[in-house]
């Protein structure tokens, strides 16, 4: 393994969205990370899993947790290991005898990491949910979509992979670097409402500043306003603007033909909708690929609409190398970017016990325990 996380030794318990998606970047970043998946379930929801990018980079144990002898493994394994992570709901873990008063007693120097929905604590903490739920709960989902409509959520990007997966990777990293200076673990409470509402800060920042108006609609960066939003082009794709200073709205509108000296106090909501409807208009008369050869020249804070696959296929992104292939399968690459320990996808998505018995070899198990894993299909060659 390569890269700044090189040496960090990581069990993951299999799970869905978040979880998976921290241990992902933990990873690419170069940690050795044994994923412990649930014996006779190759997969959560369908699909070949080994076209499932989230669970890249890693190496799978296939363990029946209700069986004394596997969670006795599950022990053994958390005292070599630098970090446990799972995404249960409160108290399972307690339950099959893997709680973290137990395993960080045994083993002091364990970052017990927990990703939930609600947290660990308060009235919705054993609630079901899913990301428009926390997000409904943080304000935020009320901030997106049309004024004169329901709220629309963003896919499942800002609760489950902004609000948990990224918080749960930097509560990892800022507790790994504690360790070095106290040498003691410590338990990291990662909850996706939390993550959420640190997302928005700035929109408190702005009410209280009263450069934000509640609800949505006449706000910079709702859609709103006619510089900052997406237009469809004469072929039904879109374009995104985003000419939000002065010089760039300038550009903007000279690129549409308009004289900018004609829109002035472009800040103003009041002008908006109107002029919405003029370059709605305006745009609607040529492709997408015509104005983007208009504004190739302007810098005007104007770019295509892609979908995923056009991403991968944009020579900007490939110029920067955005997707990398694996084994013929192209996907994000590893970010952030590191200059003396670059990350790497290490592997394919395996299959449940799948290089399985190369991490317990090098974590010091015996042959005769991985050959007793291997006989009752927890671990599978090849």
């Amino acid at each position: 393994m390569s890269g700044p996380l090189a040496g960090v030794r990581i069990v993951e318990f299999a799970g869905l969205g978040p979880t998976p998606f921290a241990c992902m970047m933990l990873a690419d970043m170069g940690a050795e990370v044994l994923r412990i998946d649930r014996l006779g379930v190759d997969n959560f929801g369908g699909g070949d899993e080994r076209h499932n990018y989230l669970n890249r980079s890693r190496a799978s144990i296939a363990l029946d947790l209700k069986d004394p002898a596997d969670v006795a493994l599950v022990r053994y394994l958390t005292e070599r290991a630098d970090v446990l992570i799972e995404g249960f709901r409160p108290g399972a873990m307690e339950r099959l005898g893997l709680g973290p008063d137990l395993l960080m007693k045994a083993s002091p120097r364990l970052i017990y990491a927990r990703m939930t929905g609600w947290g660990q604590t308060g009235p919705q903490a054993h609630k079901a949910g899913h990301d428009i739920n926390y997000l409904s709960m943080t304000g935020a989902l009320y901030l997106m979509g049309p004024f004169d409509g329901p709220p629309v959520p963003p896919i499942n990007l800002v609760a489950n992979f902004g609000g948990g997966g990224m918080l749960m990777v930097t509560g990892v990293l800022a507790a790994l670097v504690e360790r070095q200076t106290s040498g003691r673990g410590q338990l990291v409470d990662a909850a996706m409402i939390d993550g959420a509402s640190q997302l928005i800060t700035q929109i408190y920042s702005w009410e209280r500043m009263e450069r934000w108006r509640p609800g949505r609609g006449d706000n910079l960066l709702d859609g709103s306003a006619y510089f900052y939003r997406c237009y469809e082009c004469s072929d039904g794709e879109f374009i995104a603007v985003g000419a939000l200073e002065p010089q760039f709205h300038a550009n903007f509108l000279t690129g549409l033909g308009l004289d900018p000296a004609d829109f002035g106090d472009h800040l103003d909501p009041s002008n908006w909708v109107e002029r919405a409807d003029i370059v709605a208009a305006i745009v609607r008369r040529r492709s997408r690929a015509e104005w983007l050869d208009t504004y190739a020249a302007l810098d005007a804070c104007v770019t295509p609409v892609l979908s995923p696959a056009e991403a991968t296929r944009d020579a900007a992104n490939i110029a920067r190398h955005v997707h990398v292939a694996v084994e013929g399968a192209i996907q994000p690459a590893p970010a952030p970017r590191f200059s003396r320990t670059p990350s790497a996808i290490a592997s394919a998505p395996p299959l449940p016990g799948e290089r399985g018995g190369e991490r317990l070899r090098d974590w010091g198990f015996d042959t005769a325990l991985i050959d007793r894993l291997l006989d009752q299909n927890k671990l599978r060659t090849g």
